[in-house]
């Protein structure tokens, strides 16, 4: 457990802007960002959620989140504190809460991330089996720049299925060799958005999940 808590306090520290991606629309990682609902997404005005984490065998650490999308504005409730900012004009005491932000958000929404960001690379492997469940599955390799973001240089296995469905993932921190295998499961939809809901380990501990997810559109 304490190598998975390392690997949550890593991802927490990364983060990349939401610049729209210029790409490819028949692109392997627009298909994923579009069998989620990425056409949907113009109508969302704010989505809202709880993101829980298993730290050990009797503790969850809970952060609630609003992201008013037309405002840019995100809203926080934690443990530590609460907050209320503007992404194109945060502050350096709020650097903190919006690093949670990005870690959170990334978990939630990464197929939209793919077309949301700038600065990564994209490899394509085909009929590779899934570390977790050994399905068949295409692997998508996610390569970040070494220059956007609050930890530059990460990279993500993507396993997708027929339907460009993310069925299960690793980070490798700093593009090394070693990661830590999730899966993506419970895909629940909202208004036309699909989000998975819970992460598991290989030993099926679910680790990190969703709760009280809103989505609301104009």
């Amino acid at each position: 457990m304490k190598n998975c808590n390392y690997f949550l306090i890593i991802l927490i520290l990364f983060a990349l802007s939401c610049t729209p991606k210029t790409e490819d629309s028949d692109s392997i990682t627009m298909k994923i960002a579009k069998a989620y609902g990425y056409e949907q997404l113009d109508d969302v005005s704010s989505i809202a959620y709880t993101w829980n984490v298993r730290r050990d065998s009797v503790n969850v650490l809970v952060r609630d989140w609003k992201w008013n999308m037309e405002k840019g504005e995100v809203q926080y409730r934690g443990p530590d504190t609460t907050a209320s900012y503007l992404i194109a004009d945060k502050t350096a005491q709020v650097e903190g809460v919006d690093q949670k932000f990005i870690n959170d958000k990334y978990w939630l929404l990464f197929p939209f991330q793919l077309a949301w960001d700038d600065g990564y690379e994209a490899e394509v492997i085909e009929n590779q089996s899934s570390p977790i469940h050994g399905e068949t599955t295409t692997k998508v390799i996610i390569r970040y720049n070494n220059t956007d973001g609050y930890t530059p240089g990460d990279a993500y296995d993507l396993y997708v299925d027929e339907e460009y469905m993310i069925k299960e993932w690793v980070f490798r921190r700093g593009d090394g060799p070693d990661g830590r295998a999730f899966t993506w499961e419970n895909v629940q939809e909202f208004d036309g958005i699909k989000i998975a809901l819970d992460h598991r380990l290989e030993s099926g501990d679910k680790i990190i999940w969703f709760t009280n997810v809103e989505v609301a559109k104009e």
